[in-house]
């Protein structure tokens, strides 16, 4: 039993946690009744346009604006040069290794950019449209330099560099042995010992957030106060980091997020164009205004993935896993943005994944690339571990000849093990992979489907049938502070709630949590009804404003219920402790002998001896009786940093047909069993999850951000990256159990991430188990038709090169490993 169960009781009003309660915020949101930053308009505001390069790498060689600033309605113009002194350099928050090189990265460039897009000069009009046309009239000349662009020739010896300052392209260099951390054996030995060795290259390809609402700001000073509106997931840690790159004392900023339209982590940054207002403004004295095109979004905000994957797993002939290796190059971009190189290393830890693995061994490099920045995207670094780890075990099973599931079976934790602390040095808290799995299978149809995989096989139908499996875990609620201290992450992983009682019963909830799009002012309702018995209709959620909440970590990491919910449920706490003084004061009892329960404190023994809540909070104003020595107030706040991150897992099943003569592919089934741990509201946890199944599949078939060989984003526009439609995803069948996180009060594990994390395994998984028997191991995402019919007919994994490597040291032995794949 949760802590809140055990608050609220069998008494008083309907218990609201686990209520599917429609959104309180969705009459605004869908009906457009809302304030997001791009409708703002103040008086005076000036409009801000930026001039981007044209070229990927190149030096700036002369700087024209004379005709800019002669256009209509131009105020003014600035340049990198004029900047030069006063922008200083964007944060990056996470140093993942004492020796990473960061090279800077100016909000807009003085003598060099680095990549298409990056801004050279930023134009100030009286209208937008009067910024944008003068766009053109920039005269700016640039020397070439050669662009750097794969990460495997930008590793090599002499390779030419994205910064000529910097001695390699090379950021870092990561490593977590579990061998030499005291969580698992020696992995070369693990290695040497096995029978059977399978190694792959795995690519993950570079993904662009695409949230519905571009990125827009507007900064309106005052004095020498500034308020600063964005479309932003991390108003307070914005404030802190603008307020460190600028100089304007963090006392003298203040950040409103409004209602945001959605960010997948594509949001959770530190902008050059925030950056930009906020000298622009300090400098005129005007209040002022940027808003992104949709192709400036998907050119310039940053990307997620962009990783090349080299796995291998060991096991004996039995299947029993002995070993997992694990390297990485993570393109980091041009530039170290806010949580840039911390995405792969925070993956590190889950590429073990549900499994008892005796040794381990993971390393990265973070490596430098003339492209657009990469850093969170929905999942960030989990979503990569967990392609990776499904994946090889697939191949594993393969190379074994065993059904990929028992093989699963035979190598996952079981129920009875947990707490269980992997060979990664995590501490999985609760769970039942094979319940999830039984009822996944059960919603999937699982040997229906497999009958009918047979007989399409036996047939030689063009049209052949596939079944994936994704049995994974994730670590959520990103938020232990020492844990994250240890990891050289610049911030904490606390969160902070208030709860104010007013004097007609109300109750305003502040949360440093700050929602864009998941739900936080209906959940954070219910949880405050549940704990202090009042009406859900009677709690008002406020957020996103620094002035208002003025502590506060944000929202990513699937954080927001874990930790910023269990803060509002600690603050719940202390406000019935202090309710409860002046409730036994005004019932002349004693503390010990009242029960709360259903908003009401009541008298043990005495019937009719009671006295609600918000009946205190209106005696309380009034102040007239009250207990001495006691403050007139019941408002309380809470900090809460758990000891622990939470772990979700589920099992994803995707049934997939490959027509093999146009290598077209269609889901036939998609069905998945989640553990999210208490489920406050089913319809955000069915909502969550749809979503994160269409960015997950997504990735496995539709979305890939590409650049020419002269470093062009040559995806920049909707026509050219392709974002799926509802019209092109299957039905989901979905399905929970609940094993309750004991790291939180809640209970709650974390949703958000979830299906994107486990379904693009499953549904590359699904395509290759249907053209397996063809000789097909691999098919490089996304899983286009060209690419499914090349891997078919051509072989390799179908991509723009050969990827398939060369079976090295492949032995026809006993007693010997045998190898497939080929080496690293």
């Amino acid at each position: 039993m949760t802590a809140v169960e055990e608050r609220t009781g069998t008494e008083g009003p309907e218990k609201e946690i686990g209520k599917a309660r429609r959104r309180k915020e969705d009459a605004r949101l869908i009906t457009g009744r809302t304030t997001w930053t791009d409708n703002m308009v103040l008086p005076g505001m000036l409009h801000l346009a930026v001039v981007r390069s044209p070229v990927a790498h190149a030096r700036i060689t002369h700087v024209d604006v004379s005709a800019v600033r002669e256009a209509p309605g131009v105020v003014a113009v600035y340049t990198g040069q004029d900047l030069a002194e006063e922008q200083g350099s964007l944060p990056c928050a996470w140093p993942v290794t004492p020796e990473m090189v960061n090279p800077g990265h100016p909000s807009i460039a003085v003598d060099q950019v680095n990549h298409v897009g990056e801004a050279v000069a930023v134009i100030v009009a009286r209208s937008k449209v009067a910024a944008q046309d003068a766009v053109e009239l920039a005269d700016i000349d640039y020397e070439p330099l050669p662009v750097v662009l794969d990460m495997e020739q930008a590793v090599a010896a002499g390779a030419d560099l994205v910064h000529d300052h910097l001695e390699s392209n090379t950021s870092y260099h990561f490593v977590f042995d579990a061998g030499e951390m005291g969580t698992g054996g020696d992995t070369e030995q693990a290695f040497a010992d096995a029978d059977v060795v399978v190694s792959r290259r795995l690519v993950q390809q570079r993904l662009i957030p695409a949230f519905m609402e571009p990125r827009s700001v507007v900064v309106q000073p005052q004095g020498d106060n500034y308020t600063m509106w964005s479309a932003t997931q991390i108003p307070h840690i914005l404030r802190v980091m603008a307020a460190m790159v600028t100089g304007i004392p963090e006392h003298k900023l203040r950040v409103i997020a409004p209602d945001v339209g959605g960010g997948f982590g594509g949001k959770l940054q530190v902008n050059p164009e925030e950056i930009l207002c906020l000298l622009i403004a300090r400098r005129l004295g005007k209040p002022v205004k940027w808003t992104e095109t949709r192709s400036e979004s998907l050119m310039t905000a940053h990307h997620g993935r962009d990783q090349i994957q080299y796995v291998d797993i060991a096991s004996d002939r039995a299947g029993h896993v002995k070993g997992l290796r694990v390297r990485l190059l993570a393109d980091m971009g041009a530039y170290l943005r806010l949580i840039t190189p911390g995405v792969p290393a925070l993956g590190a830890f889950m590429y073990p994944g549900i499994y008892k693995f005796p040794a381990y061994r993971f390393e990265c490099d973070g490596v430098f690339t003339n492209k657009v920045p990469t850093d969170a995207y929905r999942g960030a670094g989990r979503p990569e571990a967990t392609f990776a780890i499904e994946r090889i075990m697939d191949e594993l099973a393969a190379e074994l000849g065993m059904d990929p599931l028992e093989l699963r079976r035979k190598n996952w934790i079981n129920a009875d093990e947990f707490p269980f602390t992997t060979v990664a040095g995590l501490a999985y808290d609760s769970g039942d992979y094979e319940t999830a799995t039984q009822q996944a299978l059960e919603l999937l149809g699982y040997d229906e489907l497999r009958a009918e995989q047979q007989c399409r096989r036996e047939s030689n139908d063009p049209v052949q049938l596939g079944i994936g499996i994704s049995t994974f875990t994730e670590m959520c609620g990103l938020a232990p502070s020492r844990v994250l201290g240890s990891l050289s992450f610049g911030a904490g992983g606390w969160e902070h709630a208030s709860i104010r009682m007013l004097p007609t019963g109300k109750v305003e909830v502040v949360t440093g949590s700050t929602p864009h799009g998941q739900g936080h002012e209906t959940a954070w309702s219910q949880l405050v009804a549940d704990s202090l018995g009042v009406p859900f209709e009677d709690v008002e959620v406020l957020h996103g404003d620094t002035a208002i909440s003025s502590r506060g970590l944000d929202t990513y990491g699937s954080r927001s219920l874990v930790v910023g919910g269990s803060a509002v449920v600690k603050a719940a706490d202390k406000v019935i402790a202090k309710a409860r003084k002046i409730a036994a004061h005004l019932l002349e009892a004693s503390e010990d002998d009242l029960e709360f329960a259903g908003g009401k404190f009541s008298v043990r023994g005495t019937p009719g001896a009671s006295l609600g809540i918000q009946e205190i909070a209106l005696a309380i104003f009034a102040a007239h009786n009250y207990p001495e020595g006691i403050e007139p107030s019941i408002d309380a706040d809470a900090t809460f940093d758990p000891e622990n991150f939470s772990f979700p897992h589920g099992t994803h099943l995707c049934a997939m047909e490959v027509d093999t003569d146009t290598g077209f592919v269609k889901i036939r089934k998609y069905a998945c069993v989640d553990d999210v741990g208490t489920i406050v509201n089913p319809l955000i946890v069915e909502g969550q999850v749809h979503g994160g199944l269409a960015q997950g599949i997504a990735q496995a078939l539709y979305e890939e951000a590409v650049y020419d060989a002269d470093g062009n984003l040559t995806t920049g526009t909707f026509v050219d990256y392709l974002v799926p439609a509802a019209s092109d995803l299957p039905h989901f069948d979905t399905g929970n159990t609940v094993h309750t996180a004991p790291g939180n009060p809640i209970g709650a594990k974390g949703v958000g991430e979830a299906g994107c994390i486990a379904s693009t395994p499953a549904v590359v998984n699904a395509a290759l188990d249907a053209v397996r028997h063809l000789g097909v191991t691999d098919i490089r995402m996304p899983l286009t038709p060209e690419r499914v019919w090349r891997a078919i007919h051509d072989g390799g994994d179908g991509g723009d090169r050969a990827t398939a490597r060369t079976n090295a040291q492949a032995v026809d032995s006993s007693d010997a490993p045998s190898t497939t794949g080929g080496a690293l």
